[in-house]
């Protein structure tokens, strides 16, 4: 494959422990109840996706208001602290240096997104970075997938996603796309479920470079 589309947290970033508490907090501090696949579930929403999720969970605020307290807990880590994933750098350089194109499609916001992706050095190895944000809609609808294959000028089966949530990857192949497990701690009991879902998975960056899709 020549063309790839990455998710971004815990995918090329070590952010979903920071994501999952802050989440959490939130819910938390609000008194609600949730289930243990939580993270599974709003992982692919995006901020407004999940903050829509947590009003119909019974959160009694303004929409607004949960996503500037999503983005007020989550912004010194991402801004600040927040590493790559083992390999991640030398893998997407390699790809680069073949002429692959490199894009990303994340439910992260650009406040956080595009400034975490420049402290790391990787922010100029991508042709496109696009939020969820910048579609309208999450990464749970398949339209999505389809909209940025158009966008990148390719057929959606042309493109490769990679993500390490199983919502996210059972939705961009029920879109066309060739998708790629990817492993996290935060998906860890899902593994086997990936695999069985995607056309290929990798347990790190090193795998990357000589996958065959």
């Amino acid at each position: 494959m020549n063309t790839y589309l990455f998710d971004f947290d815990g995918t090329l970033v070590d952010s979903m422990p920071t994501f999952v508490s802050c989440m959490l907090r939130i819910l938390d501090e609000n008194g609600i109840v949730y289930g243990d696949d939580i993270v599974k579930v709003i992982t692919p929403l995006g901020l407004e996706g999940t903050a829509k999720h947590f009003i119909s969970m019974g959160i009694q605020k303004p929409l607004d208001a949960i996503m500037q307290t999503m983005a007020d807990y989550m912004m010194e880590a991402y801004l600040h602290h927040i590493p790559t994933k083992p390999y991640v750098e030398d893998a997407l350089r390699l790809l680069r240096g073949k002429g692959c194109s490199l894009n990303v499609l994340t439910a992260s916001s650009h406040i956080t997104l595009d400034p975490c992706l420049k402290r790391l050095g990787l922010w100029e190895l991508f042709d496109h970075v696009w939020s969820c944000d910048d579609f309208g809609t999450t990464k749970a609808d398949p339209d999505i997938y389809r909209q940025v294959a158009r966008r990148l000028g390719q057929p959606v089966e042309q493109v490769l996603f990679l993500d390490d949530n199983l919502n996210a990857d059972k939705t961009a192949k029920l879109a066309g796309m060739k998708v790629c497990g990817v492993y996290d701690e935060s998906s860890r009991d899902y593994v086997e479920e990936m695999k069985a879902a995607t056309d290929g998975y990798i347990y790190d960056f090193r795998q990357l470079p000589e996958l065959k899709i």
